[in-house]
């Protein structure tokens, strides 16, 4: 059987997330989800929202991330990051568990 580890989030994700939070109405957790689609068969849904019960917490300085227990061994073993670069800032996910992806950075195969 193969370990399957949670996934980790750096702390520059977590600094953006608190950034983020600053400007909204009440704090917000970051949900992470795989859901089918996107032009390699899977896609990455990134929002702000509030924990669910099954939802595995991963939390530092009072941010949250959250993924819910049908994405996580999708997301196993991977890191949740935020990256600015000159055509725009987002949230990243760097999954071992991808055998291919596509140039949007959001759709990958398994």
């Amino acid at each position: 059987m193969e370990l399957t580890l949670p996934p980790t989030v750096t702390a520059r994700a977590f600094a953006r997330l608190a950034e983020i939070n600053e400007t909204t109405d009440g704090a917000k957790a970051l949900r992470v989800a795989v859901d089918g689609g996107g032009c390699s068969g899977f896609q990455y849904d990134i929002k702000l929202d509030d924990p669910a019960k099954d939802d595995l917490i991963l939390e530092s300085d009072g941010q949250r991330v959250v993924i819910d227990a049908i994405s996580l061994p999708f997301l196993s073993n991977a890191v949740i990051d935020f990256s600015q670069e000159l055509i725009g800032a987002r949230f990243v996910i760097e999954n071992p568990n991808a055998t291919s992806s596509c140039g949007c950075g959001t759709s990958f195969s398994m």
